[in-house]
């Protein structure tokens, strides 16, 4: 996303369908260059009793990042704490509410994006089980209504860089 900055000079007045068009026209790329990306989130839960690991414990956020390193994710760290993966098919990261994604590389075409979501799936299924933990592709936790944080797999809860919903989930978490 781009937040829009003041200029220098005045935004031209758009008198017709060219005029508004030719923004978008400018920033096309060619054909050949076109590419889709994949983005992949579900919500992590433990087997046993289904909430939100949290980063630290055993089993937990870190431990699933960490074992995704045998498949050739690399680890991005921030302030010496495993933040998100890195590798050929993207980024593995999380997000605010505790959701682990996929970002997939840019690819040609639909069946590269198909193969490339079928390893990861494979490959966070594999760790799952050994840490005892499932993965659940919807859009909130089932149980909990919009305004309740969610987050507690953050490494970045007491850090500036987290959104004031993961810091509060977590704190809130920790009492």
């Amino acid at each position: 996303m781009t937040t829009r900055t003041d200029s220098a000079k005045a935004d031209p007045t758009i008198e017709s369908l060219d005029d508004l068009l030719a923004p978008f026209a400018g920033g096309e790329k060619p054909q050949a260059s076109w590419r889709i990306g994949t983005e992949h989130e579900k919500f992590v839960y433990r087997g046993g009793d289904h909430r939100a690991p949290s980063y630290d414990e055993p089993g937990g956020i870190r431990d699933l990042l960490m074992a995704m390193t045998e498949f050739g994710w690399r680890p991005v760290e921030e302030n010496g704490k495993v933040i998100a993966l890195s590798g050929s098919d993207g980024t593995i990261s999380l997000e605010p509410a505790g959701q682990l994604e996929l970002s997939g590389a840019p690819l040609e075409h639909l069946h590269q994006t198909c193969a490339e979501a079928g390893r990861h799936l494979r490959q966070v299924k594999e760790v799952g089980e050994r840490l005892g933990v499932g993965f659940l592709g919807l859009g909130m936790w089932p149980d909990k209504a919009r305004a309740e944080p969610t987050c507690r797999s953050c490494p970045r809860a007491a850090m500036r860089s987290c959104s004031a919903t993961c810091r509060a989930s977590a704190a809130s978490a920790s009492t």
